[in-house]
């Protein structure tokens, strides 16, 4: 059985062996004044220098410190998968490794779930200390989120979010899905997202470990997760709609072109064959399109409907006689 605790704070890290004992420090000095059980669980994602090793030595000093250590690099959403798997606490808590979150703000957002209901909170540097070339495509891309997802975040990519322990034993994180954990917890019902602005600070050791491929991914797991949400259990409402339009409009065009024809040549009109219309050739390939997209549909639900977790919803309480 789990052993609860106040606050897990879960540390992804990369090749951040200068900052660790720093970042421990001070979440420690936090949590001690706020008279705070706590965990710190460090997932090494397979950093090249000698991080493992440093949050080894920490734990002699902190035995609050759990840690995870893979075996090669997989990214940040793996890291807080496992993260999350292993948290106890029961308000949870992302931190990046790089002491540009201030654990300062870990009282605060924690009153915030508690006190106030929230599901979720999420930072927001609204002044922060990064160059422009990270800035606005960052300003571009949270605009985009928040019109696709319809929750009114400033800042999806800001690493310090706290979390009801519910909520992150509910989701899957995978791919670049780290950023969209909002949009995750939405459509697994939690719908309580809040928001507070958090300081930000300059990195202090090491370098950025994000670079611009970082963007593309983004914007394809930003698609993903929002045809998950709206068609991860029903694709033929999707595939099903597009292809009867398609198909529809190819046979109605089809037909159209044919009997134009006909009229034209029988009341001696100019006509064209139908076989010399592009039209005709666009209308077909608009059926076959269709019939396609509607095949595609009923070959995914088919799918869905055998997945051997068709039937596993997510239940908040339960009370037995």
């Amino acid at each position: 059985m789990d052993k609860r605790v106040d606050i897990s704070v879960v540390v992804p890290l990369y090749n951040e062996e200068e900052s660790l004992p720093e970042l421990v420090a001070w979440i420690d000095s936090v949590a001690k004044g706020e008279a705070l059980s706590y965990e710190i669980i460090m997932v090494d994602d397979g950093s090249t220098d000698g991080s493992w090793s440093v949050v080894q030595r920490l734990k002699k000093e902190y035995p609050a410190i759990r840690g995870i250590s893979f075996r090669r690099n997989y990214g940040k959403s793996a890291a807080l998968y496992s993260g999350f798997e292993m948290a106890q606490g029961e308000v949870v808590f992302t931190m990046d490794a790089d002491l540009q979150d201030s654990p300062d703000e870990i009282p605060a957002m924690r009153r915030m779930i508690l006190d106030e209901g929230y599901d979720i909170v999420s930072g927001w540097k609204r002044k922060r200390y990064d160059p422009i070339s990270k800035r606005l495509p960052s300003k571009f891309f949270n605009f985009t989120a928040r019109l696709m997802s319809g929750i009114k975040l400033h800042d999806f990519n800001c690493g310090l979010k706290a979390y009801r322990r519910k909520v992150v034993k509910s989701i899957e994180v995978y791919g670049e899905m780290h950023r969209y954990i909002p949009i995750l917890a939405k459509h697994a019902g939690f719908r309580r997202i809040g928001e507070k602005v958090v300081e930000h600070h300059e990195r202090k050791y090491g370098k950025s470990k994000f670079g611009l491929e970082r963007m593309v991914k983004g914007y394809l797991d930003l698609i993903t997760v929002t045809f998950m949400s709206h068609f991860g259990r029903s694709p033929m409402y999707l595939f099903g709609t597009l292809g009867t339009l398609m198909f529809l409009f190819g046979g109605v065009t089809a037909v159209w072109i044919i009997v134009d024809k006909i009229y034209s040549q029988a009341h001696g009109y100019m006509w064209r064959g139908v076989t010399e219309q592009p039209m005709f050739y666009l209308a077909l390939l608009a059926v076959v399109l269709g019939v396609m997209l509607f095949l595609a549909g009923f070959l995914a639900e088919l799918i869905n409907r055998r997945s051997p977790d068709r039937n596993s919803y997510l239940v908040d309480e339960k009370i037995d006689d």
